[in-house]
């Protein structure tokens, strides 16, 4: 098979949030696959806050994406041609497939897609990465149990809808943080939240959090970092424990924000910890069997924002450390439908 591969390049280190003029675009070849290989056709491609990391130049817990090179990212791909007897063309996969229209990828980082679970837009959804790092971090790291209250920041974005949710079917209480109203009006009416807070829109996060939560927070998963999380500090009750899943506030911010609560760990007898998804690897498989079960009741949804076309992956990274996508942030490549 020829074509053409269309590519988009990290071009410059960013500093604060990505911008277009980050990247750069060039047009190659499509490579044919060789011995276990598979070329690919990018359908969908996830934008996620981690992003911001691989561009700088010690990302911590991977190799940063090299300037010249294909942008990481991950998303669902259309196997076109295979060299490999676990592939045929037309299945489904998901795969780090990188920011362009047409990668040629080893057959063993391809996972083929079960639809039998849900279709290509769940597995870009509920079923992908943001759902199973919401599963990990509430279950596994924040030890969620029902009757917890439970406060969820950046609740509008991938991981975070997919966490309150869970919290939601452990019946706990369950507060949102977001930003506007729309995504506030979208986590209680839509998601059945108890309730939600417009951080846009309050002087006093504290005091906001407190009104929401009058009992206090047992289960803090925090998405945001800076002063979202230092507020909610102030509100944990005795032994409660924080998932630190993300930061994006903070990401990009020059200095970082310095968190003055961190008392509170103490004097509550409160736990805290980080997690990496990667690091649960070996059970990906409990975390979507949980979830597709959950999902096919309908019990489990996520709202999706779509940009079409590769040319929008630059500005759609912007948009998410700015806030201005309502629901995970998606960028679809191809014809979910296929040709």
């Amino acid at each position: 098979m020829t074509g053409t591969n269309h590519r988009i390049l990290l071009r410059s280190r960013p500093t604060g949030i990505p911008q277009p003029d980050n990247f750069t675009a060039d047009t190659v070849p499509t490579r044919p696959p060789a011995g276990q290989e598979v070329l690919l056709e990018t359908i969908f491609l996830s934008i996620d806050p981690a992003m911001r990391s691989w561009m700088t130049e010690n990302p911590g817990y991977q190799q940063p994406v090299p300037l010249g090179a294909v942008m990481r990212g991950g998303g669902i791909g259309r196997v076109l041609e295979s060299k490999s007897s676990h592939f045929q063309p037309g299945e489904l996969v998901q795969a780090r497939l990188g920011w362009q229209t047409h990668p040629t990828l080893p057959a063993r980082y391809l996972q083929k897609l079960d639809l039998t679970r849900g279709d290509a837009l769940a597995w870009i959804g509920p079923l992908g990465l943001s759902g199973v790092t919401a599963y990990f971090g509430m279950r596994d790291i924040g030890a969620v149990k029902p009757g917890d209250r439970v406060l969820v920041s950046g609740a509008a974005g991938g991981v975070g809808q997919i966490a309150a949710q869970i919290a939601g079917i452990e019946a706990c209480h369950v507060v949102g943080i977001a930003g506007g109203t729309a995504k506030c009006v979208y986590l209680v009416n839509e998601l059945h939240l108890d309730a939600a807070i417009d951080y846009k829109t309050e002087d006093d996060l504290s005091a906001a959090i407190g009104k929401a939560c009058p009992d206090g927070i047992d289960l803090d998963f925090d998405n945001v970092g800076g002063p979202t999380l230092d507020a909610a500090l102030l509100h944990l009750r005795p032994e409660a424990r924080v998932v630190l899943c993300g930061r994006i506030s903070q990401v990009a911010a020059d200095p970082p924000y310095g968190i003055h609560n961190l008392g509170q760990i103490l004097t509550r007898r409160a736990r805290m910890q980080g997690f990496q998804v990667f690091n649960y690897h070996d059970r990906y498989e409990e975390a979507r069997a949980w979830l597709a079960a959950r999902h096919q009741q309908g019990r489990l949804r996520q709202r999706l924002h779509v940009l079409e076309g590769l040319h929008h992956a630059p500005q759609a990274l912007g948009m998410l450390f700015r806030g201005e996508n309502n629901g995970k942030l998606v960028v679809q490549v191809g014809n979910i439908e296929g040709r």
